[in-house]
């Protein structure tokens, strides 16, 4: 059975008899795309390569959570941390989404999908914003799935940056003490008016939250794998989403 079952996991559309169940599936999957630089080693290849065919995974694994039913997928793009990276590295990152939207932004309207951005507009290259905004505003009116890309952020900064947002209105008097509460610290977060995620994916085998989402991973569960980013499947993906659907979500009842 086991063995029929992972046989079919290859298939381009969703069937009755796919191993992925269409009841309890995720609303809200997030990713950290992990492994581009090693990947890239491992084949004596630079790492401006693995970055590269990182891209290609992005697309591979959008149009497999449209497929699916996902409704929201957020994607860990560039961290707060990262640009401590070497400057070639980091020129070569800043241009992956201008990259990415223009080969894909036509596809991505055709299947009603919208971009959307969390990160810290501030620091980002003026080529880098305009390519995603002007994506936010072609897809705006999209009602698909929600391409959430994670740029420039860090769950630390936009943690304080909430906290300071709440302290400035008690301060103002807008909010007392006793306003204080999860809801009012969800809407200052750069996710106001998404789900939390139901499912994290961390690949390349690496086993921490690295500044990502830590406020929305709460009672998010978490799925680990070694397998590098760059050769991330849409198998791998269904694999992730199946186990998911065995787990039972007791958010600390019994």
């Amino acid at each position: 059975m086991i063995k029929r079952l992972w046989a079919r996991l290859g298939k381009s559309s969703l069937q009755p008899t796919d191993p992925v169940a269409l009841e309890n599936m995720p609303e809200h999957v997030a990713i950290i795309m992990d492994g581009n630089g090693r990947w890239a080693k491992d084949r004596g290849l630079p790492r401006m390569a693995g970055h590269h065919s990182g891209m290609k995974a992005v697309k591979r694994i959008t149009m497999e959570a449209d497929r699916l039913g996902v409704k929201y997928l957020t994607l860990y793009a560039f961290s707060t941390e990262n640009w401590k990276r070497p400057k070639a590295e980091v020129d070569f990152l800043m241009k992956l989404p201008q990259q990415f939207l223009e080969i894909e932004l036509d596809e991505l309207i055709a299947n009603n999908v919208q971009v959307r951005m969390m990160g810290h507009k501030e620091d980002l290259p003026s080529f880098t914003l305009s390519a995603v905004e002007e994506a936010i505003v072609k897809t705006a009116n999209n009602t698909g799935l929600v391409l959430n890309f994670a740029l420039n952020y860090g769950s630390r900064k936009e943690m304080l940056e909430a906290i300071k947002s709440i302290a400035a209105d008690v301060q103002q008097e807008r909010l007392t003490l006793d306003d204080i509460n999860e809801n009012v610290m969800a809407d200052r977060l750069l996710t106001s008016g998404m789900p939390d995620p139901d499912l994290l994916i961390r690949t390349s085998g690496e086993l921490r939250l690295s500044n990502f989402m830590m406020w929305q991973l709460a009672y998010s569960e978490l799925w680990f794998t070694d397998v590098y980013w760059p050769e991330f499947s849409e198998k791998h993906f269904q694999e992730a989403i199946m186990e998911y659907q065995r787990r039972a979500r007791r958010y600390g009842g019994l």
